[in-house]
């Protein structure tokens, strides 16, 4: 199980994160809304698909753009939910990139209630 740390303030980058995930979730009425910041500072946003022969977390996606980009670097990542935790899924597409990079999760308010750093 990832650990999770009660939420620091958010910097105004990873605050924006969660905006772009919130809207993302938003955009569809999706399950979630994910965005993440390359080591260049660009950020992705998806939302969750739930298709009969594909299925990915809003952060896998995130993830993949940002790799399909040419992303060899994640500097910090966010999830915008109504689940209480983070899905091992898409910390393991995060991981796979930077391995220290941090997590946000946000509920639909935004309001962040865990940061997710290993």
């Amino acid at each position: 199980m990832p650990e999770s740390q009660p939420p620091a303030p958010l910097s105004a980058e990873d605050a924006k994160l969660v905006t772009l995930a919130r809207a993302a979730r938003a955009r569809i009425g999706a399950v979630e809304g994910a965005a993440v910041r390359d080591g260049d500072g660009r950020t992705y946003n998806a939302a969750s698909v739930a298709l009969p022969s594909l299925s990915l977390t809003a952060l896998q996606l995130a993830v993949a753009s940002a790799v399909a980009s040419g992303a060899g670097k994640l500097e910090a990542a966010a999830v915008v939910t109504e689940a209480s935790s983070l899905d091992t899924l898409g910390r393991a597409a995060v991981r796979d990139v930077s391995p220290s990079a941090p997590i946000h999760l946000a509920a639909p308010d935004a309001t962040v209630f865990a940061t997710v750093t290993d």
